[in-house]
């Protein structure tokens, strides 16, 4: 869902600015993160590649986009940002302590710009339950049907 303080950023051949505010739609939620130049973000990769957490780590803008959207968040007035947004970026790199509700992606993000520990969608999810509900099964309808493609592949000889 782009709003119109999201940019689209989709063409890959304009740049972003140095610690740009990026988000990235997904199955029933949006992935965020800052973006540090060089082609590179900086995000809290979550739950991103399965069932365990990831930590903080600098990646490349495709992979971190996969495949999808980019949007560039118009922030009002940040605290920090350009390098110094990097730099508070990169100073969590490793750190692995990914909480949905207090501690994920945007949480990161808001923290690199505006030094608040904040997330829009977590507080849609807490003020707003159907959101939450419908998040909630697309993301399990999504997990199912990857382990009943992964179950399938696994007996095929």
């Amino acid at each position: 869902m782009k709003t119109d303080k999201q940019q689209r950023t989709s063409d890959h051949s304009i740049e972003p600015l140095l610690g740009a505010h990026l988000i990235t739609p997904r199955c029933g939620y949006c992935h965020h993160g800052i973006y540090v130049g060089e082609g590179r973000v900086v995000h809290y990769a979550g739950f991103g590649d399965g069932h365990r957490c990831g930590p903080v780590e600098e990646i490349p803008l495709a992979r971190f986009a996969a495949g999808h959207e980019v949007w560039v968040k118009v922030e009002a007035w940040p605290k920090y940002n350009g390098t110094d947004a990097v730099r508070r970026a990169r100073s969590r790199l490793g750190e692995n302590c990914y909480r949905l509700w207090s501690n994920n992606c945007e949480h990161f993000c808001t923290w690199c710009l505006h030094d608040e520990n904040r997330s829009e969608q977590v507080e849609t999810w807490l003020t707003e339950p159907l959101a939450a509900l419908h998040t909630a099964l697309r993301l399990l309808l999504v997990e199912t049907a990857a382990r009943l493609s992964l179950s399938r592949t696994a007996y095929v000889f």
